[in-house]
C-alpha cells in the first residue's frame, strides 16, 4: 500500500521523467485543454482512462462513477457531458465498462448494501430489461460478463436520449457515442459495436424537436 508521501514522491518522479522527454510539456498543458474524447467509466481504480488507452494528459475528459452509469437525474454527469459537448466540442463520447465490475456483480445479487442500494437500482433495471437473455445463460461467469456488456449498451442508449446531445446532432455528426468493455485479465478493450451519432434508433417519445 502506498503512503501519502510515496504518492507525492511518485508525482515528483513523474514530473522529472516527463520533462526529460518533453521539456515544454507542462507549459503547453497549462495553456488549456482541447480533448477529443469524453470518457464515462467506472470508478474502479484498475481502469484509468489515459493509461489503458496510451493517451496523454489533456486528451481525454473523464467522468467516472460506480459501474459507468448514465443516470438522467445525475446533475454531476449531465454537467460534465454538457461542458464536454457544448464547450470543449469533443468528437467522441466513450462509455467504457469492464469485466469483473463490482457494481454490476452486486446488482446481480439480493444482498442488502445499505445506501449503495439506491445506485444499484439503476443497474438492476438493466437486468430487468434483459432478464430473459441473462437468465438463459446458465454459466454464472458468462452471465456476469454479458450483464457487463448489456449495461454498457444501455448507457450508450441513454446518452442518445439527452436533449442537448440530440441538439448537437442537428448541426452535424458529432459527438459520436461508443460502447466499450475493458478486460482486467488481458488489458484489452473490446468495442461492442453500438456506436451512434443520431437519435434514429430511439422511440419517438425520446426524440426532441430542435429549431
Amino acid at each position: 500500500m502506498e503512503t501519502i508521501k510515496e504518492l507525492l514522491a511518485g508525482n515528483n518522479q513523474w514530473v522529472r521523467n516527463t520533462l526529460k522527454v518533453n521539456p515544454d510539456f507542462f507549459d503547453k498543458l497549462s495553456q488549456g485543454q482541447k480533448p477529443q474524447f469524453l470518457w464515462i467509466g467506472c470508478s474502479d481504480s484498475r481502469v484509468p482512462a489515459t493509461e489503458i488507452t496510451g493517451a496523454v494528459p489533456g486528451s481525454i475528459f473523464v467522468q467516472r462513477n460506480i459501474a459507468n452509469m448514465v443516470v438522467h437525474t445525475d446533475t454531476n454527469l449531465l454537467s460534465v457531458v454538457h461542458y464536454a459537448v457544448k464547450v470543449l466540442k469533443v468528437k467522441h463520447i466513450i462509455v467504457c465498462g469492464h469485466y469483473g465490475c463490482g457494481g454490476v456483480k452486486a446488482a446481480m445479487t439480493n444482498e442488502d448494501y445499505g445506501f449503495l442500494n439506491n445506485w444499484l437500482l439503476h443497474i438492476k433495471d438493466v437486468y430487468r430489461m434483459h432478464e430473459n437473455e441473462l437468465d438463459a445463460i446458465k454459466d454464472e461467469q458468462k452471465r456476469f460478463d454479458r450483464f457487463v456488456e448489456l449495461n454498457v449498451v444501455e448507457q450508450v442508449h441513454d446518452l442518445t436520449k439527452i436533449s442537448f446531445i440530440q441538439e448537437c446532432w442537428k448541426e452535424g455528426e458529432f459527438p459520436q457515442v461508443h460502447g466499450w468493455v475493458y478486460s482486467l485479465k488481458d488489458g484489452l478493450i473490446r468495442d461492442l459495436g453500438v456506436s451512434a451519432n443520431s437519435n434514429k434508433s430511439l422511440g419517438h417519445v425520446y426524440k426532441y424537436k430542435h429549431g
